[in-house]
């Protein structure tokens, strides 16, 4: 099962991926072009549907696995397998259990966030529609999760003292 390589980062300062689980090209490239935007250095992974995504989940088990992502951003509404039973199946190994999870999606409703949250997602957000609104929402995940937020898996290449 194909995940899509976006970007390998700088090899001298490794750092942890970003999953991103998004079928849609359009908020797939809207999302893209923001993380270039606004420097995001981290390499970026994408599985199409959730079946990729459940294959990614299953084949990075384990801390050290430098593949395993520092946020996963997902979507709801995937083709194969539906997004909320793709963060069900995370947060039943361990490992994926502390990797945070930013619900992305274009659902508004009560019951889709409530679910996420009770199946342990970190946030949800809502999909915005233009490209300068889908902007801010990087710049935010950005400066909090990937520069605030201290990680439970720090960067493989640096070692323990």
């Amino acid at each position: 099962m194909p995940v899509l390589l976006v970007s390998e980062g700088c090899p001298a300062s490794r750092v942890r991926p970003i999953l991103v689980v998004e079928d849609n090209p359009m908020d797939l490239d809207f999302l893209l072009q923001a993380f270039a935007e606004h420097d995001v250095t981290n390499p970026v992974r994408v599985c199409r549907d959730g079946e990729e995504a459940l294959h990614y989940i299953a084949t990075h088990v384990t801390p050290d696995d430098p593949d395993l992502p520092t946020i996963v951003l997902l979507d709801l509404r995937l083709p194969k397998v539906d997004g909320l039973d793709v963060l069900r199946a995370a947060r039943l190994r361990p490992v994926w259990n502390q990797v945070p999870f930013i619900v992305v999606t274009t659902s508004r409703e009560n019951a889709d966030i409530g679910r996420a949250y009770e199946l342990g997602a970190n946030a949800f957000l809502v999909k915005p529609v233009d490209f300068a609104s889908f902007s801010d929402v990087v710049r935010n995940v950005k400066a909090f999760w990937l520069q605030t937020n201290q990680p439970p898996y720090r960067d493989p290449t640096v070692r323990k003292p």
